[in-house]
């Protein structure tokens, strides 16, 4: 430390101006008797900021100044070079203060940012799917639902092993201590297991978003874990992935700051069934955590495929409630002939004026009412009838502004009757509007059947095993995916 005389007040404040930042503070003195010296001090009131916080300067400059003056003016007046005392410095007692923190705060969201990209690009993929069709045309050509699901699953599944596995590492990387202290294996379950309960919610979602755009998700704070909330709020509260991952990384965060009984900070793998802080207002804990995220996993996939059969798809195509009790859905039989779509119209059937199809068309009622089939006839269309429902439309008028206007329906398909034989090229012929293509959604069970059936090598178009099993026998290629020589799909 450098000492620098001046003469007068006004010198020092010259010298301050012109030199700033350099000296903290001064000592103004004033003998006014040989046994009395009275003194001042000048000092920056200015905090300086050193790695983010203040210091104060009644601390840090003051008050030692202050020590110092006095002890020098006392071994002046009783003439002891060598006199000196001790003070100490301490702090008023106040009650403890809670330390915030980062991972507490923020980490909830930025690792739940991190870990929704795959859920929604999943989510974005299997709704373009389904807005394009691309599902639909894959079962046409023979997909069951049961590898459709597993693909999903799997592709999925190792992107979540990835996905987790570089969280943790880059974590690790940069050395945080979130990461440094908390077991590797302690946090991999937490990220895996949160990614991929999001797989299954988001099959689950799936069925219900026609729209790709229309997928978010979001995350609340974790207020139902704190003591005094009723159990069957915490338990609904659980079934929200967010809020498990939330909490999970508020008791990893608390573990990180705050040292266990054995002095060791973080959790280890055999220690995360018990609590954080070993009291009462535990509720719960990092192995429960681990439970409710694998139970719900498969509480989400099961309702996917559940609510993947029972909502109507683009087609219009679903199955009952109960379709997971009948016979034809476990063993692949024709069943009854269940209605999927929506309920037959009774339209008066025209006879046809051409006296080929008038002979086609009694000769298939003829069979159709006596019951029998003829070996030769691959396809026989007893009566299809399709008509798509009208839609409601938002219009104007000047007495209303929210009102809505039903259009009409839309025939496509007025009573075909017609038998395909085996072994031949039979082709459907007509312009457009005429029906072809909603005959062939009809036969391949994509569009449901409004009246009349279709029987596919004696297997029913309208219900739900005979489609499984006309699935299993044809194949189809979709009209708009003619990218390729015809020779080449053949």
């Amino acid at each position: 430390m450098k000492v620098k005389a001046f003469r007068t007040p006004v010198e020092v404040d010259e010298w301050l101006l012109d030199n700033p930042k350099t000296c903290p503070g001064a000592l103004h003195f004033t003998v006014r008797s040989p046994d009395v010296i009275s003194y001042g001090v000048q000092t920056n009131s200015t905090q300086i900021l050193r790695r983010g916080e203040g210091e104060d300067p009644t601390f840090k400059f003051q008050i030692p100044l202050q020590i110092a003056a006095e002890r020098e003016i006392f071994r002046h007046l009783i003439d002891v070079p060598d006199f000196s005392w001790n003070i100490s410095f301490k702090e008023f007692p106040h009650p403890a203060r809670e330390e915030s923190s980062a991972m507490q705060n923020m980490g909830p969201v930025f690792f739940l940012a991190s870990a929704m990209f795959a859920f929604v690009f999943q989510m974005t993929s299997l709704i373009t799917e389904k807005e394009l069709k691309l599902r639909e045309a894959m079962t046409m050509m023979g997909l069951y639902d049961t590898a459709y699901w597993l693909s999903w699953l799997a592709w999925e599944g190792i992107m979540t092993v990835l996905s987790s596995l570089f969280i943790v590492l880059f974590g690790m990387m940069f050395q945080f201590k979130f990461f440094q202290v908390n077991n590797f294996l302690v946090l991999y379950l937490v990220f895996f297991l949160f990614q991929l309960n999001m797989i299954g919610f988001a099959f689950m979602l799936s069925a219900f978003i026609s729209k790709a755009s229309s997928s978010t998700t979001g995350v609340t704070e974790i207020v139902p874990y704190k003591p005094g909330i009723p159990v069957r709020y915490r338990i609904a509260w659980s079934f929200f992935p967010p809020n498990l991952l939330a909490k999970a990384l508020q008791i990893l965060a608390i573990a990180t700051d705050t040292p266990q009984r054995d002095g060791k900070e973080g959790i280890r793998l055999s220690k995360v069934s018990d609590c954080e802080d070993g009291h009462k207002s535990c509720v719960i804990t990092i192995g429960d955590i681990y439970k409710w995220l694998v139970a719900t996993f498969f509480l989400w996939f099961l309702l996917a495929i559940y609510f993947d059969n029972i909502v109507a798809n683009a087609s219009g195509v679903k199955k009952p409630m109960y379709y997971f009790l009948t016979p034809s859905y476990w063993l692949g039989s024709s069943g009854g002939k269940v209605q999927e779509g929506d309920k037959a119209v009774t339209k008066d059937h025209i006879a046809p004026e051409d006296v080929d199809v008038l002979e086609e068309e009694n000769l298939v009622k003829q069979q159709s009412m006596e019951g029998t089939l003829d070996p030769k006839i691959a396809v026989q269309i007893r009566g299809l009838v399709k008509i798509y429902p009208g839609k409601k439309r938002p219009f104007c008028c000047c007495c209303c502004c929210c009102c809505c206007k039903e259009t009409k329906p839309y025939t496509a398909v007025k009573g075909l009757w017609v038998n395909f034989p085996k072994d031949q090229l039979f082709c459907l012929l007509g312009p457009n509007g005429a029906g072809k293509s909603t005959t062939i959604s009809c036969l391949t069970g994509i569009a449901p059947i409004t009246g009349g059936d279709a029987l596919i090598y004696d297997h029913s178009a309208r219900s739900t095993g005979g489609t499984a099993a006309i699935r299993k026998l044809i194949g189809v290629c979709p009209q708009k995916s003619m990218d390729k020589k015809k020779r080449d799909y053949i």
